[in-house]
């Protein structure tokens, strides 16, 4: 059943309208009617209605223009317009508006069911299309299985950030556990490779039982191997003893493939990924472990640890780590930023960096921190109230929790300040606005876009500023405005009704008695004489 509101200017017309169809049985609900246009677009904005009925001559707003803010507001809401045969011409405009049909009067309700009938097909139609993007959905999830890997194979060959690997992860289901981790590649020997793929898939199976078993990790198919993602987090008695384990749990299986399917495999095992968004490297260690077939020989797990005792990583930070907390400054809240400077310092301790190259992580990351400071418009000089400079503790820190607390006091300092001074530009922009609407409320043409382009902002986010400050629309604020203006002057003038309606922006007086009728609840006129004790 389709909402539908039903203006028109004279009242036995809407009245006959509602009377002479039945309006359920042609898909229709009358949720409401409006005498006008400007009455109309009232009832719009609270009933959301699918279908505008309304005729195209009425006082204060026409129909066109009904139609304007109709599709202005909602694109998808439908309008039928009412229109005599001298108004044809004036109707074809209407074309311009993407009205849905218009009906010449007079009419019969035949004419205007026939109408109905068609508008309903087409929003049956569409509504038809909406349940196609369903079927969509579905075969989205029917298709999780191959998402699931293709994100997989792309966590392990490349690089990504905290937030993509995490949201992507619950998107499809993958219940990530925290770190470290480590990847393992089960590569079939080159004696045992084939054609067909189905001693990949044989392979692959028997992995995955034995990790299912296990609550071990996650297993998929990526570039002719089998990739085994292990977290340490289920691991117990340090990392080492827990690297033990998994190289003898990935012998076992190594086993149970040649017994159950007489292939010989080979496993690399990569070193340990202290982050996530990480473990690309610790695969590619993997796949390069299994180079080294050539010179140890075949059906073997191969650690990549075991040899090369290559030199860690100088202590450095990275991309990832200044788009993590340059967002976590701007946009962040405490806890995020908290969780964020964990995440940095995760793997220092374990890396046993020199405190040269400490020194040289905090002092980036400090570097990091004064530019997004800057471009948020805090300056460097009130990043840190202490007396001594800004980059003057680096040199002293000895444990990782003082640079830590250090890190995270600057930031919560930074972020406080950008959000009071976000607030007070909130603040002085809607009390820019309220000056300039008391400075021009006189004005019939004042409107948001006139506010906007006088303080040089978009309507959208003025809109949001505005209602979230001071709990009310601006078109709800100018109204009540130039309604107190209004009963001013008329307890404290002699003007004429229609002198005060211009006084207060409204040309045509007849519309301004309306709106003062509906706003204050009685007649300009009733009004004057109730505030100088007239009696009626």
């Amino acid at each position: 059943m389709y909402r539908l509101i039903l203006v028109d200017d004279e009242e036995d017309v809407r009245q006959g309208v509602c009377a002479e169809i039945d309006w359920e049985a042609c898909g229709f609900q009358i949720v409401g009617t409006a005498e006008n246009g400007k009455e109309a677009t009232e009832l719009i904005e609270r009933l959301l209605p699918d279908l505008v009925v309304t005729d195209i001559k009425m006082p204060f707003m026409d129909g066109l223009q009904l139609a304007e803010w109709v599709k202005a507001h909602d694109p998808t809401t439908r309008v039928i317009i009412l229109t005599g045969f001298d108004e044809f011409e004036y109707a074809q405009k209407a074309i311009k508006l993407q009205i849905d049909e218009y009906v010449l009067k007079p009419f019969s309700t035949s004419e205007l069911i026939d109408v109905l009938e068609k508008v309903k097909e087409q929003m049956d139609a569409e509504a038809n299309q909406k349940k196609n993007v369903e079927l969509l959905l579905e075969n989205y999830r029917r298709s999780l299985p191959i998402l699931r890997e293709a994100f997989l194979s792309s966590l392990v060959t490349r690089k990504l950030m905290w937030d993509e690997v995490y949201e992507k992860a619950a998107r499809y289901d993958i219940q990530l556990h925290t770190g470290p981790y480590t990847a393992a590649v089960i590569s079939l020997d080159h004696s045992e490779k084939r054609d067909d793929e189905m001693p990949l898939f044989a392979v692959k199976n028997i992995a995955e039982e034995e990790m299912n078993e296990k609550a071990a990790g996650i297993v998929f198919l990526h570039d002719d191997a089998v990739v085994l993602l292990f977290s340490f987090a289920q691991q117990s008695n340090g990392e080492n003893s827990g690297m033990q384990r998994i190289v003898s749990f990935l012998e076992q299986i190594r086993q149970n493939i040649s017994k159950y399917t007489g292939y010989s495999v080979s496993v690399g095992v990569g070193s340990l990924a202290h982050d996530l968004a990480a473990i690309s490297d610790s695969y590619e260690g993997a796949r390069y472990a299994l180079d080294y077939r050539t010179l140890l020989g075949m059906n073997r797990v191969i650690c990549i640890d075991d040899l090369e005792r290559r030199a860690l990583d100088r202590l450095h930070f990275d991309e990832r780590m200044e788009v993590e907390i340059v967002r976590c400054i701007k946009l962040g809240t405490i806890d995020e930023m908290h969780t964020c400077v964990e995440r940095m310092f995760a793997d220092i301790a374990d890396q046993q960096a020199s405190i040269r190259d400490f020194q040289l992580f905090l002092l980036e990351c400090m570097t990091t921190i004064v530019k997004a400071a800057r471009s948020a418009g805090v300056e460097a000089d009130l990043v840190w109230e202490e007396k001594t400079p800004l980059f003057a503790p680096i040199q002293q820190f000895r444990q990782l929790q003082e640079a830590k607390d250090w890190i995270i006091g600057i930031c919560t300092h930074i972020m406080g300040a950008i959000a009071a001074g976000r607030q007070t530009g909130y603040k002085q922009l809607v009390e820019q606005a309220r000056l300039y609407t008391r400075a021009h409320f006189h004005d019939p043409e004042l409107s948001i876009q006139k506010v906007c382009q006088e303080l040089h902002i978009s309507t959208g986010y003025f809109s949001s500023i505005f209602k979230r400050e001071t709990k009310q629309t601006y078109g709800g604020y100018l109204l009540q405005l130039r309604m107190e203006m209004a009963q001013e002057y008329l307890r404290t003038t002699d003007w004429k009704t229609f002198e005060i309606a211009e006084k207060v922006g409204y040309p045509d007086s007849n519309y301004f008695s309306f709106c003062f009728r509906k706003h204050v609840g009685m007649t300009p006129k009733d009004y004057r004489n109730g505030a100088r004790g007239v009696q009626p």
